[in-house]
C-alpha cells in the first residue's frame, strides 16, 4: 500500500501511543473532527489523541488508502465496545503535514 509519508508518520505514532509524534503530523493550525468534536490546532489534538489513548489504546491497521480522495481505511482495536471496527481517515494536507482530519465510521 502507497501511503503518504505522513500517514504512515500518524500510523507509527498511534501505533506506539505516542501524543506528542501523532501531534507534530499536523500543522499548527490543522483541525480534527471525530466522534462528533471538533479538536483545533496542534495542543488540542496533542491532548485529544492522549486521552484517547491512555482511555482505548487503539492501534491502527491500514487495509487500503485511496490516493484520490487521501482516504486511509484502517482497522482499529482498542478497549471500546464493539472493537475491532473499521474507520475511514479522510485528509486533506498541506506543506506536507496534515491540515484537516475527518474520522467516519
Amino acid at each position: 500500500m502507497n501511503l503518504p509519508n505522513i500517514v504512515s508518520k500518524l500510523v507509527k505514532a498511534q501505533n506506539e501511543f505516542d501524543s506528542h509524534a501523532y501531534a507534530d503530523c499536523f500543522t499548527e493550525t490543522a483541525v480534527v473532527h471525530d466522534e462528533g468534536k471538533t479538536h483545533k490546532g496542534k495542543t488540542e489534538i496533542q491532548n485529544w489523541i492522549d486521552t484517547a489513548n491512555k482511555e482505548y489504546k487503539a492501534s491502527m491497521k491500514p487495509l487500503g488508502y485511496n490516493e484520490t480522495g487521501h482516504v486511509l481505511s484502517a482497522e482499529i482495536s482498542g478497549n471500546f465496545p464493539g472493537s475491532p471496527v473499521i474507520l475511514k481517515y479522510h485528509f486533506e494536507f498541506s506543506e506536507g503535514l496534515i491540515e484537516s482530519l475527518k474520522i467516519t465510521g
